[in-house]
């Protein structure tokens, strides 16, 4: 494994701790424009439909990966111009 890549893994850690917190705030303001509702619904909800409920993890999903790689990519970037190497 080469040496940038092990150096990246405690970074790698921070920014995806990070990424996990944007993108949990990032969701919520979307929902409640989307859903028209202050909470997104969770699976067990029984108040609210599976059609809900889908678009919701749907949503969530592609919020959570969009940022994650957003995160990730700009992290790489940083090692890259401070270390010369890419990380990855």
């Amino acid at each position: 494994m080469k040496a940038s890549k092990v150096a990246y893994k405690p970074v790698g850690l921070v920014l995806g701790a990070v990424s996990g917190v944007i993108a949990g705030t990032v969701f919520k303001q979307v929902w409640k424009v989307v859903g028209h509702d202050e909470d997104a619904p969770d699976a067990t909800d029984e108040e609210r439909g599976w059609r809900e409920i889908v678009i919701a993890a749907t949503l969530q999903g592609a919020v959570f990966a969009a940022v994650k790689a957003m995160v990730d990519r700009g992290g790489a970037t940083v090692v890259r111009r401070l270390t010369g190497t890419w990380p990855g």
